[in-house]
Protein backbone atom coordinates (compact mmCIF):
# COMPACT_ATOMS: atom_id res chain seq x y z
CA UNK A 1 0.00 0.00 0.00
CA UNK A 2 1.11 3.69 -0.50
CA UNK A 3 0.46 5.36 2.23
CA UNK A 4 1.56 8.53 0.63
CA UNK A 5 -2.19 8.65 -1.06
CA UNK A 6 -5.84 6.84 -0.08
CA UNK A 7 -7.04 9.29 2.06
CA UNK A 8 -10.49 10.28 0.72
CA UNK A 9 -11.59 6.79 1.49
CA UNK A 10 -9.38 6.37 4.76
CA UNK A 11 -11.43 9.87 6.22
CA UNK A 12 -14.29 8.21 5.30
CA UNK A 13 -13.83 4.97 6.84
CA UNK A 14 -12.84 6.96 10.09
CA UNK A 15 -16.26 8.60 9.93
CA UNK A 16 -17.60 5.37 9.54
CA UNK A 17 -15.50 3.75 12.49
CA UNK A 18 -16.81 6.61 15.23
CA UNK A 19 -20.16 6.46 14.01
CA UNK A 20 -20.40 10.25 12.79
CA UNK A 21 -22.72 11.37 9.92
CA UNK A 22 -20.03 13.61 8.36
CA UNK A 23 -16.59 15.15 8.07
CA UNK A 24 -17.08 18.02 10.82
CA UNK A 25 -18.01 15.99 13.43
CA UNK A 26 -14.62 14.21 12.76
CA UNK A 27 -12.91 17.26 13.65
CA UNK A 28 -14.33 18.24 16.23
CA UNK A 29 -13.65 14.75 17.53
CA UNK A 30 -10.44 15.20 16.43
CA UNK A 31 -9.66 18.38 17.53
CA UNK A 32 -8.82 19.75 14.10
CA UNK A 33 -9.73 22.34 11.93
CA UNK A 34 -12.23 21.63 8.96
CA UNK A 35 -9.55 23.31 6.76
CA UNK A 36 -6.80 20.89 7.99
CA UNK A 37 -9.38 17.62 6.89
CA UNK A 38 -9.85 19.45 4.09
CA UNK A 39 -6.86 19.80 2.99
CA UNK A 40 -5.11 15.84 3.61
CA UNK A 41 -8.99 14.87 1.81
CA UNK A 42 -7.66 17.14 -1.48
CA UNK A 43 -4.47 16.56 -1.40
CA UNK A 44 -4.64 12.78 -0.86
CA UNK A 45 -2.27 12.69 1.65
CA UNK A 46 -2.99 9.56 4.50
CA UNK A 47 -3.84 10.15 7.47
CA UNK A 48 -1.88 7.81 9.61
CA UNK A 49 -2.14 9.46 13.35
CA UNK A 50 -5.86 9.85 13.13
CA UNK A 51 -5.91 6.14 12.01
CA UNK A 52 -3.96 4.96 14.18
CA UNK A 53 -6.07 7.09 17.00
CA UNK A 54 -9.16 5.75 15.50
CA UNK A 55 -7.90 2.04 15.99
CA UNK A 56 -7.25 2.33 19.29
CA UNK A 57 -10.11 4.15 20.55
CA UNK A 58 -12.89 1.97 18.91
CA UNK A 59 -11.45 -1.13 18.34
CA UNK A 60 -11.99 -0.93 14.79
CA UNK A 61 -8.98 -3.03 12.80
CA UNK A 62 -6.19 -1.48 11.93
CA UNK A 63 -6.11 -2.79 8.34
CA UNK A 64 -9.48 -1.60 8.24
CA UNK A 65 -9.13 1.51 8.68
CA UNK A 66 -6.13 2.04 6.29
CA UNK A 67 -6.67 -0.01 3.72
CA UNK A 68 -10.72 -0.80 3.85
CA UNK A 69 -10.15 -4.52 3.43
CA UNK A 70 -10.58 -7.19 6.24
CA UNK A 71 -13.11 -7.63 8.66
CA UNK A 72 -14.05 -4.08 10.62
CA UNK A 73 -13.24 -5.88 13.64
CA UNK A 74 -10.96 -8.50 14.32
CA UNK A 75 -13.44 -10.78 15.43
CA UNK A 76 -10.36 -13.02 17.54
CA UNK A 77 -8.64 -10.04 19.67
CA UNK A 78 -12.88 -10.19 20.88
CA UNK A 79 -12.51 -13.52 21.78
CA UNK A 80 -9.32 -12.79 24.17
CA UNK A 81 -9.24 -12.07 27.30
CA UNK A 82 -6.64 -10.56 29.88
CA UNK A 83 -6.74 -11.85 33.16
CA UNK A 84 -4.63 -10.48 36.25
CA UNK A 85 -2.06 -12.68 37.78
CA UNK A 86 -0.97 -13.29 41.17
CA UNK A 87 1.87 -15.41 43.17
CA UNK A 88 0.99 -16.97 46.01
CA UNK A 89 4.24 -16.46 48.21
CA UNK A 90 5.20 -17.44 51.75
CA UNK A 91 1.49 -16.54 52.60
CA UNK A 92 1.59 -13.20 50.47
CA UNK A 93 -0.24 -12.96 47.42
CA UNK A 94 2.04 -10.62 44.88
CA UNK A 95 0.38 -8.76 41.53
CA UNK A 96 2.19 -11.05 38.58
CA UNK A 97 1.29 -9.15 35.39
CA UNK A 98 -1.50 -10.80 33.04
CA UNK A 99 -2.56 -14.27 31.83
CA UNK A 100 -3.89 -13.82 27.98
CA UNK A 101 -7.00 -16.47 27.57
CA UNK A 102 -9.50 -17.82 24.57
CA UNK A 103 -13.01 -17.20 26.41
CA UNK A 104 -13.80 -20.29 25.03
CA UNK A 105 -11.73 -22.32 27.62
CA UNK A 106 -13.48 -20.13 30.59
CA UNK A 107 -16.22 -20.67 32.80
CA UNK A 108 -19.61 -18.68 31.34
CA UNK A 109 -20.49 -17.55 34.79
CA UNK A 110 -16.91 -15.57 35.81
CA UNK A 111 -17.28 -11.86 36.86
CA UNK A 112 -14.12 -11.28 38.56
CA UNK A 113 -11.89 -13.18 37.33
CA UNK A 114 -7.85 -13.88 38.14
CA UNK A 115 -4.69 -16.31 38.16
CA UNK A 116 -3.26 -17.65 41.60
CA UNK A 117 0.12 -18.98 40.68
CA UNK A 118 0.98 -21.50 44.32
CA UNK A 119 4.50 -22.98 43.41
CA UNK A 120 3.92 -25.41 39.79
CA UNK A 121 0.10 -24.60 40.58
CA UNK A 122 -1.79 -22.56 38.75
CA UNK A 123 -5.73 -21.84 39.90
CA UNK A 124 -8.19 -19.93 37.77
CA UNK A 125 -10.54 -18.00 40.34
CA UNK A 126 -13.47 -15.73 40.78
CA UNK A 127 -13.03 -12.82 42.81
CA UNK A 128 -16.93 -12.05 42.62
CA UNK A 129 -19.18 -14.33 44.78
CA UNK A 130 -22.59 -14.94 46.11
CA UNK A 131 -22.15 -17.09 48.75
CA UNK A 132 -19.76 -19.37 50.27
CA UNK A 133 -20.39 -22.96 49.15
CA UNK A 134 -17.71 -26.14 49.38
CA UNK A 135 -15.04 -26.25 47.31
CA UNK A 136 -11.30 -24.95 47.12
CA UNK A 137 -11.47 -21.47 47.85
CA UNK A 138 -8.25 -18.86 48.37
CA UNK A 139 -9.06 -17.58 51.68
CA UNK A 140 -6.80 -15.08 54.45
CA UNK A 141 -6.69 -16.72 57.91
CA UNK A 142 -5.09 -14.88 60.76
CA UNK A 143 -3.70 -12.41 57.78
CA UNK A 144 -1.90 -15.62 55.69
CA UNK A 145 -3.16 -16.40 52.42
CA UNK A 146 -3.86 -19.71 51.24
CA UNK A 147 -6.01 -22.35 48.88
CA UNK A 148 -7.75 -24.21 51.17
CA UNK A 149 -10.58 -26.92 50.62
CA UNK A 150 -13.73 -25.48 52.37
CA UNK A 151 -16.64 -27.59 53.86
CA UNK A 152 -19.90 -25.54 55.06
CA UNK A 153 -21.30 -27.29 58.55
CA UNK A 154 -24.06 -26.61 60.15
CA UNK A 155 -24.75 -23.55 62.52
CA UNK A 156 -22.68 -20.75 59.95
CA UNK A 157 -19.51 -23.09 59.97
CA UNK A 158 -17.09 -24.14 58.07
CA UNK A 159 -14.31 -27.21 58.23
CA UNK A 160 -11.01 -25.91 57.09
CA UNK A 161 -9.70 -28.66 55.00
CA UNK A 162 -5.54 -28.52 54.22
CA UNK A 163 -2.49 -27.13 55.29
CA UNK A 164 -0.75 -28.73 58.50
CA UNK A 165 -4.25 -29.28 60.38
CA UNK A 166 -7.60 -29.14 59.31
CA UNK A 167 -10.14 -27.69 61.80
CA UNK A 168 -13.83 -26.11 62.32
CA UNK A 169 -14.05 -22.52 63.01
CA UNK A 170 -16.97 -19.91 62.18
CA UNK A 171 -17.45 -18.40 58.71
CA UNK A 172 -17.17 -14.86 59.87
CA UNK A 173 -13.50 -15.83 60.63
CA UNK A 174 -11.74 -16.33 57.98
CA UNK A 175 -11.67 -13.84 54.63
CA UNK A 176 -13.27 -15.31 51.66
CA UNK A 177 -11.13 -13.97 48.63
CA UNK A 178 -11.65 -15.88 45.84
CA UNK A 179 -13.36 -19.30 44.68
CA UNK A 180 -11.32 -21.57 42.82
CA UNK A 181 -12.77 -22.70 39.39
CA UNK A 182 -9.75 -24.62 37.54
CA UNK A 183 -6.24 -26.09 37.93
CA UNK A 184 -3.77 -26.97 36.21
CA UNK A 185 0.06 -28.39 37.55
CA UNK A 186 2.79 -27.68 35.43
CA UNK A 187 5.83 -29.79 35.17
Amino acid sequence: MNFGTGAKAAIERLVEAYGFKNRQALCDHLGVSKSTLANRYMRDSFPADWVIQAALETGVSLRWLATGEGPKFDDARNDVIAIPRQKLIDGKLYDSNYYMFDKAFLSDGLKDPVVILDGDITYIADRQFDEVVDGKWLVEIEGQTSIRDLARIPVEKIRVIGGSVDFDCFISDIIFIAKIIKLTISA
